[in-house]
């Protein structure tokens, strides 16, 4: 029997990769973090696509996307991004990158480079992805489709502890900041915008733990 495609869309910060991550191994499912490519890409521009006053040259990008290898790898039970064979995992979780990866992820020339690796993956079942416009745009057709949503508030906390965890310096008002631009970006532009689909299910997890959130999640499964 086929195992179910499932979607998680949602903003920044409401866990949508760990989430997804746990799912996935107690169904025996593949987990892609559809986030991570596109801060892989973001990386790539700003290592060899900067223009004379540092920011990103999108045209340089573009003309480079086939330079671009992009892969997660099991490390010991965990799915690690790999750039050209360089674990990147860390790097792409930089303020840099956060600065920059709504600009990149917004541009159709990259969705379009992105959006076929990530059916393809999809087609043989087995898979639940994380991003912004899975339900929507990347997998319309998926089994079960959840938009996660929590408070400003508490998606900056949880924001302001994982850079800590990483060992990046953070300021509470600038990653607020961030996650605001962000959510604007990301629900403004004109391809792929974030949005709920309409036959998705709504979590919104702001007093709920990961733990909570996950069980939700399994128990609609389960249901159906």
């Amino acid at each position: 029997m086929k195992k179910p495609v499932i979607a998680i869309d949602g903003y920044s910060s409401t866990g949508k990769s760990s989430i997804s991550k746990i799912i996935a191994d107690k169904l025996g499912l593949i987990h892609m973090d559809t986030g991570a490519l596109y801060r892989g890409v973001t990386w790539f521009a700003l290592q060899h696509c900067l223009n004379e006053e540092g920011r990103i040259n999108l045209n340089s990008l573009f003309s480079s996307l086939d330079q671009i290898h992009l892969e997660f790898k099991n490390n010991d039970g965990t799915l690690v991004l790999y750039l050209n064979n360089v674990d990147i995992s860390k790097k792409i979780r930089t303020h840099e990158v956060s600065d920059n990866v709504s600009l990149v992820a917004k541009q159709k020339e990259v969705r379009d480079y992105l959006l076929q690796s990530q059916r393809s993956i999809a087609e043989k079942g087995g898979v639940i992805m994380d991003g912004r416009d899975i339900g929507t745009v990347v997998l319309p057709n998926a089994d079960y489709k959840f938009f996660l949503t929590a408070s400003i508030d508490e998606r900056t906390n949880r924001r302001f502890l994982e850079l800590k965890g990483l060992g990046i310096e953070a300021d509470k008002d600038q990653v607020k900041q961030n996650l605001i631009e962000r959510d604007k970006i990301d629900s403004e532009r004109e391809i792929a915008p974030l949005k709920q689909a309409d036959d998705a299910t709504v979590i919104d997890n702001s007093e709920l733990t990961k733990e909570e959130t996950i069980e939700l999640i399994l128990s609609y499964i389960e249901k159906i």
